[in-house]
Protein backbone atom coordinates (compact mmCIF):
# COMPACT_ATOMS: atom_id res chain seq x y z
CA UNK A 1 0.00 0.00 0.00
CA UNK A 2 1.54 3.28 -1.36
CA UNK A 3 1.39 5.88 1.56
CA UNK A 4 -1.42 8.61 1.00
CA UNK A 5 -3.83 6.02 -0.47
CA UNK A 6 -7.19 5.69 1.44
CA UNK A 7 -8.54 1.89 1.62
CA UNK A 8 -11.09 1.26 -0.33
CA UNK A 9 -10.53 4.13 -2.99
CA UNK A 10 -10.72 4.10 -6.25
CA UNK A 11 -6.85 5.29 -6.35
CA UNK A 12 -6.55 1.83 -3.82
CA UNK A 13 -8.30 0.28 -6.69
CA UNK A 14 -5.86 1.55 -9.57
CA UNK A 15 -2.81 1.65 -8.03
CA UNK A 16 -2.75 -1.67 -6.36
CA UNK A 17 -4.86 -3.93 -7.27
CA UNK A 18 -5.42 -3.04 -11.56
CA UNK A 19 -7.98 -1.63 -12.76
CA UNK A 20 -7.73 -2.84 -16.36
CA UNK A 21 -7.34 -5.65 -18.77
CA UNK A 22 -6.43 -5.78 -22.02
CA UNK A 23 -7.91 -8.07 -25.08
CA UNK A 24 -6.00 -8.74 -28.35
CA UNK A 25 -6.93 -7.31 -31.40
CA UNK A 26 -11.17 -8.93 -32.06
CA UNK A 27 -10.96 -10.70 -29.35
CA UNK A 28 -13.02 -10.94 -25.53
CA UNK A 29 -12.07 -14.19 -24.54
CA UNK A 30 -9.85 -13.70 -21.00
CA UNK A 31 -6.15 -15.18 -21.13
CA UNK A 32 -4.08 -16.29 -17.84
CA UNK A 33 -3.05 -12.11 -17.14
CA UNK A 34 -6.40 -11.24 -17.68
CA UNK A 35 -7.66 -14.12 -14.96
CA UNK A 36 -4.77 -13.16 -12.23
CA UNK A 37 -5.69 -9.34 -12.58
CA UNK A 38 -9.50 -10.10 -12.23
CA UNK A 39 -8.28 -12.58 -9.31
CA UNK A 40 -7.28 -10.22 -7.31
CA UNK A 41 -10.06 -7.41 -8.40
CA UNK A 42 -12.64 -9.88 -7.05
CA UNK A 43 -10.73 -10.31 -3.48
CA UNK A 44 -10.29 -6.37 -3.40
CA UNK A 45 -14.40 -6.41 -4.19
CA UNK A 46 -14.99 -9.14 -1.78
CA UNK A 47 -12.97 -6.38 1.19
CA UNK A 48 -14.57 -3.51 0.01
CA UNK A 49 -18.50 -4.56 -0.71
CA UNK A 50 -19.89 -1.10 -0.58
CA UNK A 51 -18.27 -0.46 -4.33
CA UNK A 52 -19.77 -0.68 -7.87
CA UNK A 53 -17.65 -0.87 -10.65
CA UNK A 54 -18.60 0.54 -14.27
CA UNK A 55 -16.93 -2.16 -16.65
CA UNK A 56 -15.96 -0.56 -19.72
CA UNK A 57 -15.47 -2.33 -23.21
CA UNK A 58 -13.14 0.10 -25.63
CA UNK A 59 -11.51 -0.99 -28.88
CA UNK A 60 -9.67 0.96 -31.25
CA UNK A 61 -10.21 2.66 -34.52
CA UNK A 62 -10.22 -0.21 -37.09
CA UNK A 63 -13.89 -1.84 -37.57
CA UNK A 64 -17.23 -0.03 -38.18
CA UNK A 65 -18.94 1.41 -35.27
CA UNK A 66 -21.52 -1.04 -34.68
CA UNK A 67 -19.27 -3.79 -34.30
CA UNK A 68 -16.83 -2.23 -32.10
CA UNK A 69 -19.99 -1.21 -29.62
CA UNK A 70 -20.60 -5.25 -30.18
CA UNK A 71 -17.00 -6.15 -29.43
CA UNK A 72 -16.55 -3.43 -26.60
CA UNK A 73 -20.06 -5.22 -25.12
CA UNK A 74 -18.90 -8.67 -25.10
CA UNK A 75 -15.41 -7.58 -23.50
CA UNK A 76 -17.30 -5.85 -20.75
CA UNK A 77 -19.67 -8.97 -20.17
CA UNK A 78 -16.75 -11.48 -20.63
CA UNK A 79 -15.01 -9.41 -17.06
CA UNK A 80 -18.37 -9.33 -15.44
CA UNK A 81 -18.79 -13.07 -15.92
CA UNK A 82 -15.51 -13.90 -14.94
CA UNK A 83 -16.00 -11.60 -11.40
CA UNK A 84 -19.81 -12.87 -10.79
CA UNK A 85 -17.98 -16.44 -11.43
CA UNK A 86 -15.58 -15.08 -8.59
CA UNK A 87 -18.62 -14.39 -6.24
CA UNK A 88 -18.91 -10.33 -7.11
CA UNK A 89 -22.21 -9.99 -7.06
CA UNK A 90 -23.79 -8.91 -10.38
CA UNK A 91 -25.76 -5.62 -9.34
CA UNK A 92 -22.35 -4.37 -8.16
CA UNK A 93 -20.93 -4.16 -11.41
CA UNK A 94 -21.94 -2.26 -14.55
CA UNK A 95 -21.64 -2.82 -18.28
CA UNK A 96 -20.91 -0.21 -20.76
CA UNK A 97 -19.29 -0.52 -24.51
CA UNK A 98 -17.57 2.92 -25.95
CA UNK A 99 -16.26 1.18 -28.54
CA UNK A 100 -14.03 2.70 -30.67
CA UNK A 101 -15.69 6.13 -29.82
CA UNK A 102 -13.77 6.59 -26.60
CA UNK A 103 -10.39 4.36 -26.83
CA UNK A 104 -8.74 3.66 -23.81
CA UNK A 105 -5.51 4.64 -25.87
CA UNK A 106 -5.07 6.87 -28.04
CA UNK A 107 -2.46 5.87 -30.69
CA UNK A 108 -2.92 4.32 -33.70
CA UNK A 109 -0.55 1.14 -33.84
CA UNK A 110 -0.20 -2.50 -32.58
CA UNK A 111 0.97 -1.66 -29.43
CA UNK A 112 -1.99 0.60 -27.97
Amino acid sequence: MRPGITRGSIQDFQTNVGDRVNFDFDKSDLDDTDRATLQKQAAWLQRFPGVVLSLEGHCDERGTREYNLALGARRAQSVKDYLTSLGVTASRLETISYGKERPACGESNEAC
